[in-house]
């Protein structure tokens, strides 16, 4: 619980700060006449709805019965809803660390209103409850009742943090429009901060000013200055998440406070950006990381000998990936403080951290050259370049030089082969932590070789149907995808939705062959029959009945401003064989064609060749590239929604004998 003392501050610096800095500041529980009476953003009429107003205060207060200080965020914001049937943010959810009271975070005060009119729909407390999200950590979670056309959605809350080398900054731009959005911080000069501003949007307000002697020590010996900055934009447009891209935080309108040093109130003085070569003396003397590299005596003893005796370089590490694999199950957490891989391997259990720590310190017992490899996931946003912010960093990889070649691991996913890491961690490059040599940035390259492949043979049978089999194959990230699926809805629930019905096709019999042979193509087999369409004499047949790897033209937007980041190359390759015995005789066959893209970075072609009454196709898609910058929006759009108008538009007309 808070003290009084505390409190009273809390309240104090509250009414102190919004009183002092310029910028609007709307009152709480009382949207204006106007704000009722907007029907639709004008910038943007077909917005579901559009953020009125937001603001955050973010600023330092002393607990002066802890002799420490805490970072107090104030959020605020209101938003109308235009068309509630299409509106898809009436739920909330406010990530935050739960922690004890001196490195736990405490979110409070949060309150919620859903205006319609004069009439008020408080949200109870016991609305809003806590919970856990993968990737994320813990949210306040809660609903908006009585969600209307031209409803106002408001809500506020409060974070208490200790964390002022991860301040976050402030988004300004959302998936909603936005027509104000204020950010202010009033922080102790003891706190230093480059303060950078992504994204194409300008501010509106841009001010600095000092507070002199603004700031109580925590030692309550004194007085410091505080410096207080207000940002504002107006009128911010939406931004649109579209398929295959990095972190919207790439591209977004933000402004981030990258922390440079903290001047202490007592103590020691901390600087957090250094150069790297500092970096790599913090994270090698670091308890929980460093000293933790040092425990390969440990895993040696834990190995089994029949893995140590392995000659071949590569097998012994591939077998030190899998018991390593084996051993943990993962925790749901990436990067994360205070790890001991001895207790994590006894538990059976562990975060990112733990798990690939403790690869590195089995690769290296068993003689084999490992070091760690620090990064930001795609959903974390890129790290900067020009100088370290340890703060851009959660995730942790495993790097094997073997036969000059530079292998990156991750053992935490039981279904990842040896040299395929999640589909999370391929975010361009990567920092090798060389405590020797000194770290480097090394590029992060996916596995190449992902490829589904179907074969499929029919007859026509004397009824008009078509009956047959398909057998399939997926490698690589493919393969991967599949098996996390069988892993987290079970089998039978995975074949069930195989086997889902569609209009015209029936799937029986599928069969799903060495799912846990993770280092082999995952197979698959189903017995099909399908019911052509007959329109008069005509008998219509669709050939790409089976599911096919890409369903639906992913680029739908008139123009992109961000690049296009697969993640990985990959290729389809289905083979229709279709008897048409003394059944048919076939009228028309759709054209073989071939559709390229620029630079040779992809392909997709199709053949239909007849012989003795029997139709082969060949469908062939591959994409070589997968990264592309922002000006390839247009080709990939025509490429992608010509192949799928070559899968699900164009068809085979047949005519009875």
């Amino acid at each position: 619980m808070l003290s009084k003392k505390f409190t009273f501050l809390f309240f104090l610096f509250t009414f102190f700060l919004s009183h002092s800095q310029s910028g609007r500041i709307d009152e709480f529980g009382k949207p204006t006449q106007k704000e009722f009476e907007l029907k639709s953003y004008e910038s943007e009429p077909d917005a579901t709805g559009v953020i009125l107003y937001e603001s955050a205060n973010y600023y330092a207060i002393p607990i002066v019965k802890r002799t420490s200080v805490r970072l107090v965020k104030e959020i605020h914001r209101k938003v109308k809803v235009f068309d509630a049937k299409k509106f898809d943010y009436a739920t909330v959810e406010i990530p935050y660390y739960e922690g004890d009271e001196y490195y736990g975070e405490e979110i409070k005060d949060y309150k919620a209103i859903t205006h319609n009119g004069s009439v008020q729909n408080f949200i109870p407390d016991n609305a809003f409850y806590k919970t856990q999200k993968s990737g994320v950590g813990n949210v306040l979670k809660f609903t908006f009742p009585n969600v209307q056309d031209g409803s106002i959605l408001e809500y506020k809350y409060t974070i208490v943090s200790p964390y002022f080398y991860d301040l976050d900054g402030w988004e300004f731009q959302h998936e909603l429009p936005t027509i104000y959005s204020l950010f202010q911080t009033d922080l102790p000069a003891h706190f230093r901060y480059n303060r950078i501003l992504y994204g194409p949007k300008k501010l509106a307000i841009e001010k600095a000013s000092v507070k002199k002697n603004g700031f109580l020590l925590p030692s309550n010996s004194g007085h410091i200055d505080t410096e207080l900055d207000v940002y504002a934009m107006k009128d911010v447009p939406s931004f649109t998440e579209e398929s295959y891209m990095l972190s919207k935080k790439n591209y977004i309108s933000r402004i981030v406070y990258e922390p440079l040093a903290f001047k202490a109130f007592y103590g020691f003085d901390q600087v957090f950006t250094r150069n790297w070569e500092d970096v790599d003396y913090r994270f090698e003397i670091r308890s929980d990381f460093g000293e933790q590299l040092t425990n390969k005596g440990y895993f040696k003893r834990k190995l089994p000998n029949d893995i140590l005796d392995i000659k071949d370089d590569l097998e012994r590490a591939k077998a030190v990936y899998s018991f390593i694999q084996d051993s943990y199950t993962w925790n749901g957490r990436y990067f994360n403080y205070g790890i001991n891989v001895k207790d994590a391997f006894d538990d059976k259990l562990g975060s990112v951290t733990a798990i690939n720590i403790s690869l590195v310190n089995a690769l290296e017992a068993a003689k084999l050259d490992s070091k760690s490899v620090i990064l930001s996931t795609r959903n974390n946003g890129l790290p900067t370049e020009l100088y370290p912010v340890l703060s851009n960093f959660n995730y942790v990889l495993a790097v094997l030089m073997i036969n000059n070649e530079k292998i990156l691991l991750d053992a935490t996913n039981k279904q990842a082969p040896f040299g395929i890491i999640p589909f999370r961690a391929l975010n361009v490059q990567g920092r090798v932590m060389d405590f020797k040599k000194g770290s480097y940035w090394m590029p992060i390259e996916p596995f190449k070789q992902n490829i589904h492949y179907a074969n499929a043979q029919i007859t026509a049978d004397a009824n008009g149907d078509f009956l047959g089999k398909v057998s399939q194959a997926s490698y690589g990230y493919i393969a991967l995808g599949k098996r996390n699926s069988i892993e987290e809805e079970t089998l039978q629930e995975y074949i069930k939705t195989q086997e889902k019905d569609n209009a015209g096709i029936e799937i029986v019999d599928y069969q799903v062959e060495d799912i846990n042979a993770i280092e082999k193509p995952l197979k698959e087999s189903y017995s099909v029959a399908i019911e052509p369409e007959t329109v008069g004499d005509k008998v219509i047949l669709y050939p790409f009945f089976n599911k096919t790897y890409i369903s639906e033209n992913p680029f739908k937007m008139k123009e992109r401003s961000y690049p296009m980041d697969f993640g990985y190359p990959f290729s389809n390759t289905y083979l229709i064989s279709i008897d048409l015995g003394n059944v048919y005789e076939i009228e028309q066959l759709p054209k073989s064609r071939t559709i390229k893209l620029p630079n040779d970075d992809g392909e997709c072609l199709v053949t239909y060749v007849s012989e003795d009454n029997k139709i082969n196709i060949r469908f062939n898609m591959k994409l070589n590239a997968y990264r592309f910058p922002s000006d390839a929006y247009s080709s990939l759009k025509e490429f992608f929604g010509t192949m799928i108008t070559m899968l699900k538009e164009e068809s085979i007309i047949l005519k009875k004998i």
